[in-house]
């Protein structure tokens, strides 16, 4: 395993590049803040395979974003990137598809873990393999070998979802990507290591 390395220095965007409005992102405070001006998305210039990643986002309320990982085609980040939904769904029950901690369209968090608009939440996605878990704030909400999902449009039991390619023929490596789709976030803390 090695090193953990800094996706963000406190300072600037520098190894990051939006894929919309530049002005949408920015750095205020040491923390990388979503601005809610059609940024698209805030892409990481490497590429990652098999990896442990944590951060911490916080946000303004009925805020709609996401953590993209292995997305390897910069002009399709929906479609060949993975996205961990974040969603201001504190104290829903029962958890979906598109609630905040889901694998989007793909699985469901296991719990509700995530915590009211406003407060910081504490993320760590580890992908090895076809295995991804995701951990918010010291639980663990899932646990997916992406491997399962070999049609496309279609999840392994059945039910359709959005996406036009079958997870398990896409590229591993891909970009790091956090998402503009609605409203203020704030992102801290963000690194990784290569497994």
């Amino acid at each position: 395993m090695s090193e953990w390395q800094e996706l963000f220095n406190g300072e600037n965007l520098d190894g990051w590049k939006a894929t919309g409005n530049a002005d949408g992102w920015t750095v205020e405070d040491g923390l990388i803040k979503c601005l809610a001006q059609k940024g698209g998305y805030l892409a990481t210039n490497g590429q990652f395979e098999n990896f442990e990643l944590t951060l911490e986002y916080k946000t303004e309320p009925d805020v709609n974003s996401g953590i993209f990982f292995r997305w390897s085609d910069i002009s399709d980040p929906v479609h060949t990137g993975l996205e961990i939904q974040i969603l201001d769904t504190y104290g829903k029950a029962p958890m979906d598809k598109h609630d905040s901690g889901a694998l989007y369209d793909l699985v469901a968090p296991k719990v509700n873990a995530v915590k009211p608009a406003g407060e910081w939440n504490d993320m760590r996605v580890k992908c090895d393999g076809p295995m991804i878990e995701v951990d918010l704030n010291g639980q663990r909400i899932l646990d997916v070998n992406i491997d399962d999902y070999d049609t496309p449009g279609q999840s392994p039991d059945g039910e359709p979802n959005k996406f036009k390619y079958a997870w398990k023929n896409l590229p591993r490596l891909g970009r790091i990507g956090l998402q503009d789709h609605n409203g203020v976030i704030w992102f801290r803390a963000l690194r990784v290591r290569e497994l």
